[in-house]
């Protein structure tokens, strides 16, 4: 459900919960008064952001790591008829720590990267359980690459094909579909002249290089490096009150994705 606020001069005006955004073209949509409206960022945020921009309102999309300094979960309560309140009230007061919102190709090359990352991972995890069954039964699979390991695993004998060949169909089934969701990406790439721009960094790739523009968007919005390394979560943490300065691991804000493959490329220059 939705929870829906309306503020007018540090006051509520009305307030309800509809089952989804779009019944509320009666208080939002096109032939009422254009509106200022915060919604939080969420899973469905983009659409949200869109569909009431279509309507004729400004829509402000909330940072939602940002949300506790407006005073949402103050005092130990939370609920989303509270939670619009509060965004309702910040927005009338001024100052909401406003969220980016994706450009729609971005948002298209993060899709399909997600789908990308969902097979990889699927495929990781049936060559994971392949190797444990085999080694159960005294036979260790050998190490190569992904594309040969069906062929490969298909060599054992007996009864140990025959745990894991319902396993070994489903890689047969999931390779083309990351070599499908590559292309995919390989074309939206295609028109993206920063993402070949940064596949000439060492230990960059077309994933990686992908999911940094996806993540980045509009570089001009920072204003260093700097900032850019602290939006990624890849600065190291302080507390350096009391007059010492304390530094500890690096915060891990951010996209948890983006980071683990920038620390994966920073390995490939390493080794």
């Amino acid at each position: 459900k939705t929870a829906f606020c309306e503020v007018k001069n540090g006051a509520v005006v009305q307030r309800a919960t509809v089952t989804s955004v779009e019944t509320l073209s009666s208080l939002l949509g096109p032939k009422e008064q254009p509106a200022v409206v915060a919604i939080e960022a969420c899973r469905e945020a983009w659409h949200v952001h869109d569909l009431l921009r279509s309507w004729g309102n400004e829509v402000v999309l909330v940072d939602t790591t940002r949300s506790r300094r407006l005073g949402i979960g103050q005092h130990g309560r939370k609920t989303d008829r509270i939670d619009a309140e509060v965004l309702a009230l910040a927005l009338d007061r001024g100052g909401i720590p406003a969220a980016h919102v994706l450009s729609p190709h971005r948002r298209e090359l993060r899709r399909w990267l997600g789908v990308r990352r969902a097979l990889v991972e699927s495929r990781a995890n049936l060559i994971t359980t392949c190797r444990g069954l085999a080694r159960e039964q005294g036979v260790v699979l050998p190490k190569c690459t992904v594309g040969i390991f069906v062929r490969k695993a298909r060599r054992a004998a007996g009864n140990v094909l025959a745990v894991l060949e319902p396993l070994l169909k489903q890689l047969d089934a999931i390779n083309p579909e990351i070599a499908a969701a590559e292309a995919k990406l390989a074309e939206l790439c295609e028109t993206e002249p920063v993402v070949k721009l940064l596949m000439t960094a060492p230990g960059v790739g077309p994933i990686i290089a992908a999911c940094f523009v996806s993540v980045i968007d509009d570089a001009k919005r920072f204003r260093s490096p700097h900032q850019v390394e602290s939006y990624v979560g890849l600065v190291p943490s302080e507390d350096s009150s009391g007059g010492k300065r304390r530094l500890g691991a690096i915060t891990k804000k951010g996209n948890p994705y983006l980071r683990s493959l920038l620390i994966e490329g920073a390995w490939g220059v390493l080794r």
